[in-house]
């Protein structure tokens, strides 16, 4: 399979991350956090929903998300998506956590440049 360089796989909880942080803003259904993201991150993340779905699925058994019956802005049933505090919790740590692995990979990355 011939991939693009430009396209890279996720690190392991960044999914969550984005999910948990959209829906912080917001209660959304599926398509809207696909679209949601793309459009954040100016087109350089595009969440699959062969990712996004089992993710939520995840994220529900967890705790993290709770999700109810909707409609879509097109009149169709859907799953609106919510954060619970377990969730925000959750997030916080996931963030402080990101937060210090991307200093180190800062400084790994001054000190070869110099």
């Amino acid at each position: 399979m011939n991939r693009s360089s430009d396209r890279r796989d996720l690190f392991p909880g960044a999914l969550e991350i984005m999910i948990l942080q959209s829906l912080r803003l917001r209660p959304m259904h599926g398509y809207a956090l696909v679209k949601h993201i793309r459009q954040v991150s100016d087109d350089l993340l595009e969440v699959e929903e062969g990712s996004l779905y089992p993710a939520l699925q995840r994220m529900l058994r967890e705790g993290w998300l709770e999700s109810e019956a909707g409609t879509s802005a097109k009149g169709r049933p859907t799953r609106i998506y919510r954060v619970t505090e377990a969730g925000v919790r959750h997030l916080e740590s996931e963030v402080m956590s990101f937060e210090r692995m991307f200093a180190g990979i800062a400084r790994v990355l001054a000190v070869a440049k110099a």
